[in-house]
């Protein structure tokens, strides 16, 4: 009987979700021919989901390390607020404003890093508490309501930040390809990459070859803070008004990306390539079904379920990964067929 090649496990395990992704744009293509397949629906789509992404991929550097960051949602309600108060209360010149917050997410992630490794404090447990901590500052900072621009509004030269097309399309598509692009070298091409892979799958042996896991935590955290800084400038930029309520819807879409891309492009490791195409998955699918007409639930239903979905098949690839090899290490390749015996080696 013909046994399935590992080689064509491996291929449906890499390439399986970017077809998904293909399959779907086709499937609502021709169930909705004259608003999907479309230069604007696609643009749409594009601007929509960049800071969902940015999010997805700030999520990403943790879950490397085997680590997970729950702030990202309240970082993201804290960073749009505090652009817009520093610009409209403060008077602070716009890419001032931004530098701060970029910085300060920065600043958030080592202080989460820090907990974690030095006060060894659960990554879920202490993110979630430095999470609460910082919505209760965005209520502080608020009031409960909303910053709202002056009859002047907002620089044009900072909302084209998000508004601003480059080649025909929105320009933060451009920053989640920079982004993607910068996280894959770092993880793929750099020694620190490698370290944190190391670091996340086993921290004992990386101890034990001199690697410092604790340093590269709070460096995952402090990288994944610095995107979350930059998705709230982005988001400020877009809402161009400061809303204490907003951070916390982009939690869920953001785990889901990063998990999900964990099963993919480089099946059982979390990867930028990975995150981007899960994102382009729950993009594709969430206008699909919004264009269909289907109810407010369904968003947060379909959240819901790609993320236990992505849970279990990031479970299934990595079982798979120890059975292969484990299976691998049983049994070596089958060694090349001995040569035939001369008939002076049969001769007494």
């Amino acid at each position: 009987m013909t046994r399935w090649s590992p080689r064509g496990h491996h291929f449906i395990g890499s390439y399986g979700l970017p077809a998904v992704t293909v399959l779907l744009f086709l499937v609502f293509s021709v169930a909705l021919p004259d608003t999907f397949p479309t230069r604007d629906n696609v643009s749409s789509i594009l601007s929509n989901q960049s800071i969902p992404a940015l999010l997805a991929l700030g999520a990403t550097v943790p879950i490397a390390t085997g680590k997970f960051d729950l702030s990202i949602g309240y970082g993201l309600g804290l960073a749009h607020v505090l652009v817009m108060r520093l610009i409209v209360d403060e008077g602070t010149p716009w890419p001032l404003a931004c530098l701060a917050v970029v910085l300060g997410g920065t600043l958030v992630g080592v202080l989460n890093g820090v907990i974690v490794e030095f006060a060894r404090i659960d990554s879920f447990i202490a993110t979630l508490g430095t999470g609460s901590i910082m919505y209760a500052v965005t209520g502080w900072l608020t009031e409960g309501s909303r910053i709202v621009p002056g009859p002047d509004g907002l620089p044009a030269s900072f909302t084209a930040l998000y508004d601003s097309r480059f080649l025909g399309l929105p320009l933060p598509a451009f920053y989640v390809l920079a982004a993607v692009t910068a996280l894959w070298v770092v993880l793929e091409r750099l020694p620190f990459g490698r370290y944190l892979y190391v670091a996340g799958s086993n921290p004992r042996a990386a101890g034990i070859i001199g690697i410092p896991t604790h340093r590269y935590s709070v460096y995952a955290f402090a990288g994944s803070g610095l995107v979350v800084g930059f998705a709230g400038v982005l988001l400020a930029a877009q809402q161009q008004i400061g809303n204490p309520s907003v951070g916390l819807e982009y939690l869920l879409p953001a785990f889901v990306g990063a998990l999900l891309g964990s099963t993919t492009i480089k099946p059982g490791r979390a990867n930028a390539f990975g995150t981007l195409v899960a994102v382009s998955v729950l993009a594709v699918g969430l206008a699909g079904i919004g264009q269909l007409g289907a109810q407010f639930w369904a968003t947060p239903l379909f959240n819901g379920g790609t993320l236990l979905m992505a849970v279990g098949l990031a479970g299934y690839a990595a079982r798979r990964r120890l059975r292969t090899r484990g299976a691998s290490d049983r049994h070596p390749p089958d060694d090349p067929p001995a040569p035939s015996a001369s008939p002076a080696a049969d001769s007494p």
